[in-house]
């Protein structure tokens, strides 16, 4: 194509570059580039259909870099923007777009806009399908798309959202540390709204019993809503359980886990005493060849028991978020084996 260099820009949580990096690689997408969270991949049509597949990227974005990509000058060439949207527009529908650009109320910006407007026949509005940025991370301007109306890591199956729910990038992340191409079986405790669990059965189509329990009706209900809604009902189960009663539902290749902690959890609850019975109880339902791997913020409660336990600490991911209250989490992914 003619033009300025287009590119595939992908964003990923903070940590977790290891595990995108293995994606890519299975799905042959090699990388030429990369910046602070983002990868980036060469354009063409077939690796846009293979990006939109990708589970461990949070968005993907069609993009253009130069100096004078200024929003002064992108109103006065409008086709350097406009061979962007004529490209992802043949991948999805869209009928909104939104521009985030420093000075949204400029001529110049009001104009790109106007341009859309009459060329595409979109309307502007917050919640928009067609996201457009005109931004300057470093030294050089770029001009981005998102390829998709909502980001990769806004999955279909999610009917029902609890608070503090798991991202699905990282859920696809804590089930790649599991070794599930080779395991039969797998336990989430504290399963939450099940991102785990569906994660898994749609990545692992080998796993022949996944099995999660939660000791709250109303996360089990909403577990049920996404399960179904993923149309793995006859393959994911959810049981009512409490894990201090030590529920017997067998021997696992793989446990999983994202530790309730704050919000999460009763107010007298004692969190050392949870996490020692949570690791006492993995000792006792995971195979002698298994992995135990768990997502926590309480890290620091968590690793002191581990170190007492049976388990070894094999691997472990920092990762870091910025919540909806403009605050860091910064929790871990950790890795366990029998030692």
């Amino acid at each position: 194509m003619n033009g300025p260099e287009i590119k595939i820009k992908l964003s990923y949580v903070t940590g977790l570059k290891p595990v995108v990096l293995g994606e890519l690689k299975e799905l042959n997408l090699e990388t030429i580039g990369e910046d602070i969270d983002s990868i980036f991949v060469e354009f063409s049509e077939d690796n846009i259909r293979e990006v939109k597949k990708l589970r461990s990227i949070a968005r993907a974005y069609l993009i253009t870099q130069s100096d004078i990509y200024h929003p002064m000058y992108i109103s006065n060439h409008k086709s350097i923007l406009g061979n962007l949207i004529d490209i992802v527009v043949k991948y999805d529908s869209f009928k909104t777009f939104k521009i985030s650009c420093a000075g949204p109320d400029s001529s110049e910006v009001r104009g790109i806009a106007k341009y859309i407007q009459d060329t595409y026949r979109m309307k502007e509005g917050d919640e928009a399908d067609l996201k457009i940025h005109i931004i300057k991370p470093e030294d050089i301007w770029e001009i981005g798309i998102q390829i998709t109306p909502r980001p990769l890591s806004v999955r279909d199956y999610k009917v029902a959202n609890m608070s503090g729910a798991m991202d699905p990038t990282v859920a696809y992340a804590v089930n790649s540390f599991c070794n599930l191409d080779s395991a039969h079986s797998y336990l989430n405790v504290f399963s939450g709204s099940a991102t785990l669990l569906i994660e898994a059965a749609q990545c692992y189509p080998n796993l022949e019993k996944l099995i999660g329990f939660d000791n709250n009706k109303k996360h089990l209900s909403l577990s049920i809503k996404n399960i179904k809604k993923a149309g793995l009902i006859k393959r994911v189960q959810v049981k009512e359980a409490d894990i201090f009663d030590k529920p017997d539902l067998g021997i696992f290749d793989a446990i999983v886990s994202d530790l309730p902690f704050g919000m999460l959890i009763s107010k007298n609850e004692d969190l050392e005493k949870l996490y020692t019975t949570f690791i006492q109880y993995s000792e006792n339902a995971l195979n002698n060849s298994g992995r135990l791997v768990i997502y926590t913020s309480e890290y620091e409660l968590i690793e002191p028991i581990l170190h007492k336990s049976q388990f070894k600490i094999v691997q472990s991911l920092h990762l870091k978020f910025i919540t909806n209250v403009d605050a860091y989490l910064r929790p871990k992914i950790i890795v366990c084996e029998f030692k």
